[in-house]
């Protein structure tokens, strides 16, 4: 039977231990509506049919549920998001550092079969348009938690069971802006109550 490690969780360190808060924009609903907030409302809506044209859909549904103002958690595809080769490098990058921690507790134990618990923190990784328009037009950056547990065997070889989760709040901060286009209006339309952030949720499990 494995010995199983109650320390400290292997990679942790550099780790957030909660998602980034939602940016610090006014409360929902709270300014008066103006007439340019409509236009940006009509624009919003013809950019989600646009992209769903365009096959952008993953930018489309983020889009649209933002449009709806329910306010309620929007689940992403997070297997298909870890496959991004971006996604996929930080968390592998993860998952190595583990295999290396867990190692170097296991040569310094008595020996024999070990179970080392682990955890990632959140962290992020940027999404560019060279990494998916799709996804960076939906999120523009990830933020993921890896945990799971690490096995050594008796030979030192090592084995990995994890769950990967994102959790984001999405919304437009004001100051910021892409490709020269400020995002302040569009946050309006949280503010005015003409839309409405919400958090991004997903997992995935693996084993490696």
């Amino acid at each position: 039977m494995d010995q199983t490690d109650l320390t400290r969780p292997l990679g942790r360190d550099g780790g957030w231990p909660e998602a980034e808060a939602p940016c610090a924009n006014a409360a929902y609903g709270e300014l008066p509506v103006r007439a340019y907030d409509l236009l940006t409302l009509a624009l919003c809506h013809v950019l989600g049919a646009l992209w769903a044209l365009l096959g952008l859909r993953r930018a489309a549904g983020a889009l649209r549920h933002y449009l709806r103002r329910s306010g309620t958690p929007y689940r992403v595809d997070a297997e298909a998001l870890l496959a991004l080769p971006a996604v996929r490098a930080a968390a592998d990058g993860q998952l190595a550092r583990w295999r290396a921690e867990a190692l170097a507790r296991w040569r310094a134990g008595p020996g024999g079969p070990a179970a080392y618990p682990a955890d990632s923190g959140w962290r992020d990784v940027l999404l560019t348009r060279g990494v998916s328009a799709d996804w960076w037009l939906a999120l523009r950056c990830a933020e993921f938690r890896l945990t799971g547990t690490v096995r050594v065997d008796a030979a030192g070889d090592t084995a990995v069971d994890y769950r990967f989760a994102v959790q984001k709040a999405w919304n437009f901060d004001r100051g910021k802006s892409e490709l020269g286009v400020p995002f302040a209006p569009f946050a309006r339309l949280h503010e005015t109550g003409l839309a409405r952030e919400f958090l991004v949720t997903g997992e995935a499990f693996g084993h490696a």
